[in-house]
């Protein structure tokens, strides 16, 4: 028999059998509107087990095949803040051939057909069967003690084995899914046989537990006597100091002595912890010195010494685990590769501490915590911006109020075990004041030569930190403690490029979002023209962090749409995004896009990546000065007036006029005043600037420019050439020239960024001018 658009029921642990009434808490919007529709219309429902019970919002695929076509006996609401209570009866098994949403009704509905049982071959064989269910069910009674009576009448005189078999799954297996397999079953003989197999564990789970408990029982009674000459002590201490504040009880100092004989350290350090258990015996419990020590202790034992949960990592897998979770990066995933082989192979994390330096949103932090599911272990992130107190690192003395562990002993109770992956975030963004130097601190605790035996101020015993993964991550390489930076191998992220910021936007960001927002992919389709618009003219930076917010912004405003207009889908096209987002926040600017005098695109290095810059030159009546604007800073200002001074040295080489410079003025400016500026990587860009203005030769427009000049013309090496040529591709340059002296740091340039790019290495500012200013 077929079922068409039944009314489906989604059961959270709950599975139901034909001809068992079965009463369950309903509290879900969609079940509730299922169960009062077929109550009010007097139609059939299918109840059928979701496979995961803690999901509350579920898809049809959530759901297993096989459930049960019921009536629905009575829906009735329970008390005040208290679920509905639903009474159905189960009348047939049947297996569900699809389900949907109904977005009107807002319940699912199923196509089921029901299924037949596959009897016995003969009655001889139905109640051997029968007669081995009662014979296990008798022997599981008899062992717990259970009165067969109360059980229901049909285990023993059942009608049928299928009959039997239903009745004694749902008074005895307690696991779901255990049911669910009973209810799959088609052959009444197989189902009889898995039920038997239940049976029969829970009889062994019950041996073991008695067993269990038997022993227990011995060991107190064996403590009873212990227990007793304790209380009687306490008693008698009671008795001689009655004005007096009562001293710990001997169950606490003994409860701590044991723990502390389990700990995994050296015999001295469990000395010492004893002494101090043996002063708190000795202490009134209220006591302010009893307190420390007590605290003291706690903390202590909380810390995992000598346990390490790391698993062999496979390297083919966690490679997959790399790619699955993140596009891109790959020299980032070979390095890590590379660590995960060598812990795997020596058994330690290696010598070198990795700090991933790059922009924000480059997937620095979210990479690491997917290292750490590749290599087995456990993941603990700690920020570090803002800290300036080195107590925040090591920890204080335990003699001062308020001590307490530092951070690094706080990821290690956080991890519960002494070989996790931490990560510090934001290394560069140390602080150090009166109070100390963090950055000291750390020395010790990223050093492994001296990290096997890290002591903490507040704990004072030394823990090994040398089976910890540390790995740091920054923006600003330049920022980070020469002594620090010394210790760490820098790896650098690059920003991404249009097609890879689409992939992560397609494959990575897209996905999670609608996940988050319970969008499904018909409800909310997101087209990749929208998405390389959106990334074209409402991003600009070197991360995907302001992508992923503007990804999420139309996801919100999805739920909505879809609220309002009642529809069940909505495709986000360009216009639809623009009405949603706004006008565009960056355009084209059309001025970049033809040659001009006087105008330069520059290539400017930053902590959030590259950037492209222009500056302006222009030359007006006056008495020779050099004016600089722009929100320049010194060395830049340098930069300008070597460039004049150079351009002046040979003014006869460039045509210009000696007496041109004393009656002229010339204006120096760089856009975006509010922004400082600095560096002596502007030297050919100002030169060729000025030359522009002085001579009337107008620049090329699909031309960049980075590089230090000196007095004489040359042109000297710069450093952040990734981020700037990264910069100068987003921006559509077409030729970039660069110091011959970085040419071999071309390697590190972006694979894309070369195949679009023309690279010009020079050693001089003839060559510059050659290359970037028309004849």
């Amino acid at each position: 028999m077929k079922y068409d658009s039944i009314a489906t029921v989604p059961l959270r642990g709950v599975v139901l059998y034909p001809g068992i009434d079965m009463s369950f808490e309903v509290g879900r919007k969609i079940s509730i509107r299922a169960l009062k529709h077929a109550s009010e219309h007097g139609e059939l429902v299918f109840c059928v087990a979701q496979k995961d019970t803690k999901l509350d919002f579920i898809e049809s695929e959530d759901l297993y095949d096989c459930g049960v076509v019921a009536e629905v006996i009575q829906l009735r609401k329970g008390s005040d803040h208290q679920p509905y209570v639903a009474v159905v009866r189960p009348l047939f098994r049947a297996v569900r051939t699809g389900s949907f949403l109904d977005y009107d009704k807002r319940y699912f509905i199923s196509f089921v057909e029901t299924v037949e049982d596959v009897p016995c071959v003969s009655k001889t064989e139905e109640s051997a069967y029968i007669s081995s269910v009662i014979s296990e069910i008798t022997e599981y009674s008899d062992f717990l003690g259970l009165d067969i009576k109360d059980m229901p009448p049909e285990i023993f005189f059942p009608d049928s084995l299928s009959q039997q078999v239903y009745s004694v799954a749902t008074n005895l297996i307690r696991d779901f899914q255990a049911r669910q397999s009973i209810l799959e079953e088609n052959f009444a003989g197989r189902r009889a046989v898995n039920l038997i197999g239940y049976i029969r564990d829970l009889l062994r789970s019950a041996k073991l537990e008695r067993s269990i408990d038997n022993e227990v029982q011995e060991l107190i009674d064996r403590n009873q006597e212990e227990f007793f000459l304790r209380e009687k002590l306490n008693a008698i201490k009671k008795r001689l100091h009655d004005d007096e504040e009562p001293f710990f009880e001997g169950d606490d100092v003994e409860r701590y002595s044991e723990k502390i004989s389990r700990l995994l350290i050296s015999d001295e350090d469990k000395e010492e912890l004893l002494r101090e258990c043996s002063k708190l015996s000795m202490m009134q419990s209220s006591s302010a010195d009893a307190n420390v020590i007590r605290n003291y202790l706690d903390e202590v034992l909380k810390v995992p010494f000598g346990i390490f949960t790391a698993k062999a990592p496979v390297i083919s897998e966690a490679r997959k685990l790399l790619e699955k979770d993140h596009y891109g990066l790959e020299k980032v995933k070979e390095r890590f590769l590379e660590l995960i082989a060598v812990t795997k192979y020596t058994k330690e994390p290696g010598a070198q501490i990795i700090c991933l330096v790059g922009p924000p949103g480059v997937g620095k932090t979210s990479i690491v915590r997917s290292v750490a599911q590749a290599m087995g272990r456990e993941y603990v992130r700690m920020s570090l911006g803002g800290v300036h107190d080195e107590a925040e690192i090591r920890g204080h003395r335990k003699t001062y109020i308020g001590a307490m562990p530092g951070r690094i002993i706080a990821a290690l109770k956080q991890a519960k075990c002494c070989d996790p992956v931490i990560l510090m975030d934001e290394v560069d963004k140390l602080g150090s004041d009166w109070k100390g130097d963090p950055t000291s601190a750390l020395l010790e605790v990223l050093d492994p030569a001296q990290n096997n035996s890290f002591r903490d101020n507040y704990i004072g015993i030394p823990v090994d930190l040398s089976k910890v993964v540390f790995v740091t991550t920054a923006n600003d390489a330049s920022r980070i403690p020469e002594p620090l930076f010394d210790r760490m191998e820098i790896i650098e992220l690059p920003g991404y490029t249009f097609e890879e910021k689409l992939q992560i936007a397609v494959k990575h960001l897209l996905p999670k979002q609608r996940r988050l927002h319970s969008l499904t992919q018909s409800a909310m389709k997101l087209p990749d023209e929208t998405i390389k618009y959106l990334i074209t003219y409402y991003t600009k930076e070197a991360g995907v962090r302001r992508l992923e917010q503007l990804i999420a912004s139309l996801c919100r405003k999805t739920l909505i749409h879809l609220e309002e207009s009642g529809k069940r889908s909505c495709t986000v096209n360009i216009p639809r995004m623009k009405e949603w987002l706004g006008p565009e926040k960056f355009r084209d600017d059309e001025a970049m896009k033809k040659d001009s005098v006087g105008v330069v695109n520059g290539l400017a290095w930053t902590a959030a990546g590259g950037e492209m810059l222009q500056v302006e030159a222009i030359t007006m009546p006056g008495t020779g000065k050099i004016e600089l604007t722009g929100n320049l800073g010194d060395v830049m200002k340098e930069s300008a007036r070597a460039a004049c001074s150079y351009i002046r040295s040979n003014s006869s080489v460039y045509n210009i006029p000696d007496e041109y410079f004393s009656k002229k003025d010339i204006h120096i400016h760089v856009p975006q005043g509010a922004v400082p500026k600095d560096g002596p990587s502007a030297g050919v860009t100002i030169s060729t600037a000025v030359l522009s203005a002085l001579t009337g030769r107008t620049f090329r427009h699909e031309v960049a420019m980075t590089g230090e000049i000196s007095l004489t013309g040359r042109v000297m090496p710069i450093g952040g050439l990734r981020e700037k040529s990264m910069a100068a591709y987003k921006n559509g340059i077409k030729k970039v020239i660069i110091p011959r002296e970085n040419e071999s740091d071309l390697y590190e340039v972006h694979e894309t960024v070369k195949q679009n790019i023309e690279f010009f290495p020079v050693s001089n500012l003839e060559e510059v001018f050659s290359i970037g200013l028309n004849p």
